[in-house]
């Protein structure tokens, strides 16, 4: 019965997202207003069915009914109840069906919220993304169908006179597999996927990654309706931002998850899978900063839309890079067949955007208001920046993507470009990132002269060279870290400088006390002041990158139980190990303690351990190595478990990673910043217009074209 609600609530999902799609369309063109109306609310029917589908799905996988064979492809019997919820998104069809509930809900969302504020854009919106979402339910009910269920047939060709089948609807004379032994043959779930890291990390990623349809809907509406005010860019501002706050917050934990399971002692390997969910980020990004160009100087009106059509297109081809089995990695999906029409979704989409901006273009509509004043200008040095993530983003497909395909399809050999390529090609592009961020918001819109600019550097200058410096004493002495660690420290100083300085002039011209004119600047304008939060939490981040990439220190060794390894000012000491001990769910671990002391002071007990997961009979058992890690904001120290070996004794390799806990807590700073700048400003009153706007139709000739 669940497969059938879950299946029938799928069908009618599709059924209204292709009618949205089309009926808005003629809406728009033909100027009939209740033909958007009825649109409109056939797209809002999405969410609620889509969420009744995922609902009979979750209820399948925590009530073990392995006779549908996404639950019995993803749980079994020893999946505890956490596990058997976050199986939701586990595997290609269940996740397919997750990403259809978050795009749903995105754009019921924002049909509330705009739909009175945006009228001209909101029927060309609807066609946009009832079109994309038409075009993802469609892939799971035609082809990942996660309801699709095992059934026995009569078949005299077999041995035992049966066979079993695999399919969504119930094929004649059929009866239902032994439940007992589907449960005893039931596969469970990846362990690669039993981390708290790796079950947020997806449903993030998936809300970043569906989270750029409503700006490029918007995006795409302007340009059909002909509406090339700022008024997409109103729209779809702040949902970038919330798409970006995503993206980001799942670029993150999928670097902790690496960290914590993938026992290499790094969180960031240059995987293809791991630069598909980069490259949005940084086309988005680009596209952050250079709509202020166009919102306060009315210019780069055509590269805006580039960069917000490029972002998606962007999205959509890591979809199908990881989705289609194009690249091999341990993030991706299995192949699967649904690589060929999502490439041609790809295609479509990228062409026909294309085609759209060169008409508008062709036509005068995208024409910039001003010119550029000087190369020193706040927009010039935006343009440069987005310039530079451009080419991040180039230079990373072409690494991941470009590279592999070009040798296989050309020169019929497998080329891989390795981390050498993406470290020698990219560290100069992430510098000038840097030195572009610093200088930038010193800058000003239009003219502005080199000793202007100069005097405003002084500050955040002097608090570089005040940062190498330390960096000096405390041991810093190669060259290229000294200059690393001094443009990042750069970038973070005018960020704490812009905060200071914009804190002083109110507390000047309001007489308040500096804490009071600090948090009145950030309710004030919420935009800036929360960029430079971001600007902070990436300069934090940079100094983790640097200090654990430059100055990591590994070795490896074979100790026997009470044997000390002396290594990078630390003892650790290998007390004993526990092996064959059966966790409760079923996984088998060798279980070492380690004493980690420094200066003759125990500072912590660690256990890397070696865990082996039982599977069913027709799979190979999955082992992991799991570390032990000290931490500090000094540095981790971090410990695998590599063999044992009959005589007791244990081989460990053993990483001291400085300054990687930056990374982290840099992250955190770089969402409180992207919460604050992405959350309403003072007298917007979001929530009241979204409970009117779901209440109310739009005004008269909402549907002009």
């Amino acid at each position: 019965m669940l497969a059938e609600v879950g299946l029938i609530a799928l069908a009618l999902a599709f059924a209204s997202s292709v009618y949205a799609a089309v009926v808005s369309l003629i809406g728009a063109r033909q100027h009939r207003t209740v033909w958007v109306d009825s649109a409109r609310n056939a797209a809002l029917l999405t969410f609620p069915l889509l969420a009744l589908s995922s609902a009979a799905l979750l209820i399948a996988l925590v009530t073990e009914q392995y006779q549908i064979a996404y639950v019995w492809q993803v749980t079994n019997p020893t999946t505890p109840t956490f596990f058997r919820i976050t199986a939701l998104w586990g595997s290609q069809q269940g996740s397919l069906l997750f990403w259809c509930l978050l795009m749903s809900l995105f754009a019921f969302v924002a049909l509330l919220v705009n739909w009175r504020a945006h009228h001209r854009l909101i029927p060309y919106f609807i066609t946009y993304s009832m079109v994309t979402l038409a075009f993802f339910i469609g892939l799971v009910v035609f082809m990942e169908n996660p309801f699709a269920r095992y059934w026995i047939v009569p078949d005299a060709t077999a041995a035992d006179g049966v066979r079993v089948v695999y399919g969504v609807f119930i094929p004649a004379n059929a009866t239902a597999p032994d439940p007992v032994r589907l449960a005893e043959t039931a596969r469970g779930l990846n362990p690669l996927l039993r981390h708290f890291g790796m079950i947020i990390h997806p449903p993030m990623l998936y809300l970043g990654f569906v989270g750029f349809l409503i700006p490029f809907a918007f995006a795409m509406a302007a340009l059909a309706s002909g509406d090339l005010s700022t008024g997409w860019i109103r729209a779809a501002r702040r949902w970038t931002l919330v798409a970006w706050l995503f993206l980001s917050l799942g670029l993150l934990l999928g670097g902790r998850w690496a960290y914590d399971v993938l026992g290499w002692g790094g969180y960031w390997g240059w995987d293809p899978v791991e630069n598909a969910a980069f490259i949005p980020w940084l086309v988005g990004t680009a596209f952050l900063h250079s709509v202020m160009i166009q919102e306060k100087r009315g210019m780069l009106k055509v590269w805006n839309m580039v960069l917000i059509i490029f972002t998606f297109s962007a999205v959509i081809f890591g979809t199908f890079a990881t989705r289609s089995g194009l690249v091999d990695s341990v993030h991706s999906f299995a192949q699967s067949a649904i690589g060929t029409p999502m490439f041609l979704f790809w295609a479509g989409v990228t062409l026909i955007s294309t085609a759209l901006i060169v008409r508008r273009r062709q036509q005068g509509a995208l024409q910039s208001e001003q010119a550029f004043a000087g190369l020193l200008s706040r927009e010039s040095l935006f343009v440069l920046n987005n310039v530079v993530f451009i080419a991040l983003a180039l230079a990373i497909f072409w690494g991941s993507f470009g590279a592999p395909i070009v040798s296989e399809l050309f020169l019929n050999t497998d080329i891989t470009l390795g981390p050498d390529y993406f470290n020698t090609v990219t560290v100069p592009l992430f510098l000038v990132m840097y030195v572009l961020m610093g200088v930038a918001p010193l800058s000003a819109w239009g003219a502005v002269s080199g000793r202007s600019l100069g005097r405003a550097m002084i500050v955040p200058g002097a608090a570089a060279l005040a940062g190498v410096a330390l960096c000096y004493l405390l041991g810093v002495r190669g060259a290229g870290a000294l200059f690393g660690f001094g443009i990042v420290i750069f970038a973070g100083a005018v960020a704490v400088f812009e905060i200071a300085r914009g804190a002083a002039a109110r507390q000047r011209a309001m007489h308040e006390n500096p804490l009071l004119a600090t948090v009145r600047i950030f309710t004030r304008n919420r935009r800036r002041y929360g960029g430079f939060i971001i600007h902070l939490g990436i300069t934090i981040i940079g100094i983790g990158v640097i200090g654990s990439t430059l100055f990591q220190q590994e070795t490896q060794r074979t100790l026997a139980p009470g044997a000390t390894l002396s290594f990078a000012g630390y003892e650790m000491t290998f007390n004993d190990v526990q092996t064959g001990q059966i966790a409760d769910d079923g996984r088998v671990m060798d279980i070492t303690r380690l004493t980690v002391s420094r200066d003759g002071q125990t500072l912590a007990t660690i256990r890397p351990r070696h865990d082996v997961y039982p599977t069913s009979p027709d799979q190979t058992a999955i082992a992991m190595n799991i570390p032990g890690v000290y931490g500090t904001l000094e540095n981790d120290f971090y410990v695998l478990l590599v063999g044992l070996q009959p005589d007791g004794s244990a081989t460990f390799k053993v990483y001291v990673n400085p300054l990687i806990n930056f990374v982290w807590w840099g992250g955190l700073v770089l969402i409180f910043g992207t919460i604050v700048a992405a959350w309403p400003h003072e007298g917007q009153q979001a929530p009241a217009r979204l409970r009117r706007s779901a209440a109310a139709g739009p005004p008269k000739g909402h549907a002009t074209a």
